[in-house]
């Protein structure tokens, strides 16, 4: 059976009358197999035929496939040019302000993508998005600028640091300083629990030691074996009991206690508690 040859079988020579597929392809920087696809839901065929069944592409031709990579770039759809190009009603200045109208959200959008990612990297990097006079109004004049780079570097390959500098990347001024607050109301009611003689293991100490739980939740998520050692960290590490025994003298110990008895209520030995 005798069938039309393909222009890219063609030598790529052209015709007295207009170019092949392959020049046309070459001349507009598109692939040949877009250019069948043209021809194929009729966007812009070829208007003429070689004698041995060649395609070819006249000068018109070519023009409106010009527009049509010109209309391409900025966006437009195949269906939206075929209406710029065959419907005299369609105003193509309208069609091309509506695209631009957009491609505008679409740059202010990346914008927002690229300045939340700037932020997501930073945070990772140095934990806290905020400057040092920012940390010391918030955190208090005992808080040390060097601490979440020191963190970083003791913990920045964890899950829990990348889970905090996501957090951290969607937080300002006001975010910190309301769990800033959290955290020091929670202090406080710690020390008014131990004062008034509130047993770890009691119903009071459990609601005590849940809400510690979700107070620092704020920074990572934290299962109650991990609270288990917290609990153990800020009995046993200088700079964390010194902070609970600043707020009243005994309270790293007698918390910890309050810890482990509430995890043993869920089922949790504080002996064996890792760090998950």
């Amino acid at each position: 059976m005798w069938t039309v040859p393909d222009a890219t079988d063609a030598p790529d020579t052209q015709d007295a009358d207009g170019l092949t597929v392959g020049q046309v392809a070459a001349r507009l920087g598109v692939t040949v197999r877009a250019l069948h696809h043209w021809d194929e839901i009729g966007l812009a065929r070829p208007s003429l035929r070689t004698a041995a069944g060649y395609r070819l592409y006249t000068a018109g031709d070519v023009e409106r496939l010009h527009r049509i990579v010109v209309y391409r770039e900025t966006g437009l759809g195949l269906e939206r040019i075929r209406a710029v190009l065959d419907d005299t009603a369609e105003d193509a200045t309208a069609a091309l302000r509506a695209q631009r109208a957009r491609v505008d959200e679409q740059i202010a959008r990346l914008e927002r993508l690229g300045t939340g990612l700037d932020r997501m990297i930073d945070a990772h990097e140095r934990g806290l998005l905020l400057t040092a006079a920012q940390q010391a109004e918030i955190f208090g004049p005992d808080w040390n600028p060097r601490w979440p780079a020191e963190a970083r570097a003791r913990y920045g390959d964890t899950t829990q640091w990348r889970q905090f500098a996501e957090r951290s990347a969607a937080r300002g001024p006001e975010q910190w300083q309301e769990i800033a607050d959290a955290v020091a109301a929670l202090d406080r009611s710690l020390a008014a629990a131990m004062d008034a003689g509130v047993a770890p293991g009691s119903p009071e100490a459990h609601r005590l030691v849940d809400r510690h739980r979700e107070v620092f939740s704020a920074y990572f998520p934290l299962t109650r074996a991990m609270q288990v050692c917290l609990g153990r960290l800020y009995e046993s590490d200088p700079g964390y009991r010194a902070h609970y025994d600043g707020v009243r003298p005994g309270l790293a110990t007698w918390f910890r206690r309050c810890v482990d008895a509430t995890a043993r209520a869920h089922g949790i030995d504080p002996d064996t508690a890792t760090w998950e």
